[in-house]
């Protein structure tokens, strides 16, 4: 089963990552009285579905997961990832010697994804079937947080990549928003690739670096990031520890 991957800090440092879903924005006072705008993240508890190593996998990693998925809506081998099935199959691996794979025993989860790094590497601690809190992320000054942006449709240029558009006034008719002129003279005489024009917009993986954490709330699963960060409300995103600190 195919999934993305993220990216966490190198082995040197401990590495915390969490999924959850964005909730909203609000503003919090600090202890200078300024006021900050921050981003409300429901962020765990996530289950460890899988550790994978250099021997059996080739690379290290653990697999999360987040939100329970109501078994009659999950595939067979959505069950199958989280808990042992009987199956002809796993009966005959048996009768061979073949050791079956570890499972967490968890319900199966809405949301899947991997951090690399060693188990080891990770802050607190991780092993198959423990659950990752907001706890883990209680010191951490800087986050990555990762969503899918929301989706604008087909928009012009002005919108798209802010473009200014083209006079109000004298020799421009009924085309003030307009792209403008896009071709070369007769040589090359094309457009060329990457030419920003209209087009989709939106509704694309994004990564928003460096985001402060203010406040990390324990008791109800809540992380507080400064500012703004991708995705509708509801939205699932993958918050982890900085990797490009300024």
């Amino acid at each position: 089963m195919a999934l993305p991957t993220d990216f966490a800090m190198s082995a040197n440092n401990p590495t915390a990552g969490i999924l959850g879903r964005k909730v909203g924005m609000t503003q919090v006072f600090d202890e200078s009285g300024s006021v900050v705008p921050v981003t409300v993240v429901q962020a765990g508890p996530c289950h460890v579905l899988q550790v994978k190593t250099l021997d059996r996998d080739g690379y290290e990693a653990i697999q999360v997961g987040f939100l329970d998925k109501p078994r009659r809506l999950a595939s067979r081998s959505e069950r199958g990832h989280v808990a042992k099935l009987e199956s002809k199959r796993a009966k005959k691996r048996a009768e061979g010697g073949v050791e079956a794979i570890a499972k967490p025993g968890c319900e199966p989860k809405r949301l899947v994804r991997e951090f690399r790094g060693p188990a080891s590497g990770f802050a607190g601690g991780v092993e198959l079937g423990g659950e990752i809190t907001v706890a883990s992320l209680e010191g951490v000054a800087s986050v990555d947080v990762t969503s899918t942006s929301k989706g604008r449709g087909f928009s012009g240029a002005m919108k798209r990549h802010n473009f200014a558009g083209q006079r109000a006034t004298h020799g421009v008719k009924k085309c003030h928003r307009h792209l403008g002129g896009t071709g070369c003279s007769t040589y090359p005489g094309r457009v060329f690739k990457g030419k920003k024009m209209p087009g989709q917009y939106g509704n694309a993986r994004t990564t928003v670096r460096n985001q402060k954490l203010v406040g990390v709330d324990v008791e109800n699963n809540l992380l507080l990031i400064r500012g703004a960060v991708p995705g509708h409300k509801n939205a699932f995103v993958v918050v982890r520890t900085a990797n490009m600190l300024k």
